[in-house]
């Protein structure tokens, strides 16, 4: 078998140890097809692929641990703009980030039909052709359609791909260059922009208080 990944639609693909296998040629043979692991799906790859594929020991391991009753933390920010809530956010905020380095927020603001929008418009992206994917496909750009974003530093590959939308600030992103599938109608677009900006720098804003204590006081 040729050492490159094959995608094109052959399901011959094995993930049996070879004695001529090449990580780094199967890896940057993935990298390059530029389609992802659901374009590995799509060309009807038989079996995964080893540059996936981890000891039994370690996923047990892992197993095991995500059978734990650890939970991420929860901030809710409806109270933020009370003098003294916002302390005990700003306070929450740093511990998450410390300890955790995520968290999940929840009373944002941002209503519920917007979220599902924009799970379907993610979920829309992944399941387009992948020749239509590729022009986004990159690890830089604050638009980009990705797989593994430590692909050639990390021991084992991930299944998964990512579409990221860098909207951290209103002015860093244009509008434009999200995919047109991804946005929500034509009413509900603009309303969506607002909303996640206006939370997005404002968590930004509160991980900089946790950052100078006395900003908050």
């Amino acid at each position: 078998m040729d050492q490159n990944m094959d995608i094109s639609g052959s399901k011959e693909f094995s993930a049996e140890i070879e004695e001529n296998y090449n990580r780094e040629e199967e890896l940057k043979a993935f990298d390059d097809s530029k389609a992802g692991v659901r374009g590995l799906i799509d060309a009807g790859v038989a079996k995964v692929p080893k540059i996936f594929i981890r000891p039994p020991d370690e996923l047990a391991e892992e197993f095991d641990r995500n059978k734990s009753d650890l939970q991420i933390p929860i901030i809710d920010v409806s109270a933020i703009e009370g003098s003294d809530e916002r302390a005990k956010i700003v306070n929450e905020v740093r511990i998450a980030s410390e300890e955790w380095g995520f968290f999940q927020v929840v009373n944002h603001g941002i209503p519920l039909n917007v979220l599902d929008e924009m799970i379907d418009g993610v979920r829309m992206f992944h399941e387009q052709d992948s020749e239509i994917k590729k022009s986004l496909y990159d690890r830089t750009k604050r638009v980009r359609f990705e797989t593994n974003y430590d692909l050639y530093k990390s021991k084992f590959a991930n299944w998964r791909d990512t579409l990221t939308i860098y909207m951290l600030h209103s002015d860093q992103t244009d509008p434009d260059e999200i995919p047109s599938v991804c946005r929500s109608t034509k009413e509900l677009f603009p309303y969506t922009r607002t909303e996640i900006w206006e939370t997005s720098e404002y968590i930004a804003e509160l991980r900089i208080f946790t950052q100078k204590p006395e900003v908050t006081v």
